[in-house]
């Protein structure tokens, strides 16, 4: 299980234009980041850095005494803003599907919907679900199969207030169980925090 997390020096570049250069954290079992920054500033690619999506134009990235493959291979969820559900699919065919690929299992998928109250909507079409329905059927897969690392961008966005506050439990548990969390956020997420701001 991951228990830490370093980005060292960090420097980036998409496109030809240099997103940020010289971003360090340190994250430990137990923590959670939120990080801030302008639209354009390069959270979300700094996420898929971590997630080994894209590489870094300088410095480097650690997961304490996990090899980097295997951390990125089995250790993290990156769950985007993009949902990447099927719409066809109903919501049991997603959770069963995500949950298996990320190696859980049908009883801890159950386990999920059940925590997420996802049970009464899994016959529906994914297309016809709100898009609060949509986000936790994505969360959902962050119980189905427990991982060390959560790198979540903008996570809260479509849910209310009431959810909000129940994804900010799930998170205090995942702490609280040794996990870490790196968020990219506009709005403070319902937990505290080390912050991490990327300059415009």
């Amino acid at each position: 299980m991951i228990r830490t997390l370093t980005i060292e020096d960090a420097a980036l570049r998409r496109g030809g234009r240099l997103l940020f250069e010289g971003v360090s954290l340190t994250l430990q079992a137990g923590q959670a980041c939120a990080l801030t920054g302008p639209n354009g500033s390069g959270k979300t690619s700094l996420l898929r850095a971590v997630a080994g999506l894209v590489r870094l134009e300088g410095g480097a990235i650690g997961f304490g005494d996990v090899d980097p493959h295997d951390a990125r291979g089995g250790g993290l969820h990156f769950v985007t803003h993009a949902d990447g559900l099927k719409p066809a699919r109903t919501a049991a065919e997603e959770l069963a599907f995500w949950s298996r690929w990320c190696g859980g299992s049908e009883a801890t998928a159950q386990a999920a919907a059940e925590a997420l109250e996802l049970v009464p909507l899994l016959r529906l079409e994914v297309r016809r679900l709100s898009a609060g329905q949509r986000r936790r059927l994505t969360m959902a897969r962050l119980l189905a199969a427990p991982r060390g690392l959560w790198l979540l961008d903008e996570p809260l966005s479509p849910l209310d207030a009431r959810w909000r506050e129940t994804f900010g439990s799930l998170m205090r548990r995942h702490l609280a169980e040794g996990g870490l969390i790196l968020a990219a956020v506009h709005d403070p997420l319902p937990i505290p925090t080390l912050s991490l701001e990327l300059p415009a």
